[in-house]
């Protein structure tokens, strides 16, 4: 089964608040709810959050799970300073998991909503 975040860039709390109660409300009625969700408040967040590089590297570690940081950086053959910025964001954005067994990108799909 394939996992997708979705992501939101601006918007309102309202809509998160719709969000919210319709999957509190499905999950009232038996339904299993299981989303993901990321919100940004403006495009320079997620700019600043997904570059290139970074989209890059989820890519590859999807494919290619990693023991480690430096593991990642040999797999991606980059700097290690630089691969360890990019994994420390991208895990606060909740994109790159970091567990005993090393590293994990969970998602199959990010999908877009841009609030105009």
């Amino acid at each position: 089964m394939s996992k997708d975040v979705q992501l939101h860039i601006g918007g309102s709390f309202d809509d998160l608040e719709k969000r919210v109660a319709d999957a509190w409300h499905r999950a009232e009625k038996g339904e299993a709810v299981s989303e993901d969700h990321l919100t940004f408040v403006n495009w320079d967040a997620l700019s600043q959050t997904m570059t290139t590089k970074r989209l890059e590297l989820l890519r590859h570690l999807r494919r290619h799970p990693q023991a480690s940081i430096a593991a990642l950086a040999r797999s991606l053959g980059r700097d290690y300073r630089r691969v360890h910025e990019d994994v420390e964001i991208l895990s606060k954005a909740g994109l790159i998991e970091h567990d005993a067994s090393g590293l994990h990108a969970g998602y199959d799909e990010i999908r877009t909503t841009i609030a105009l």
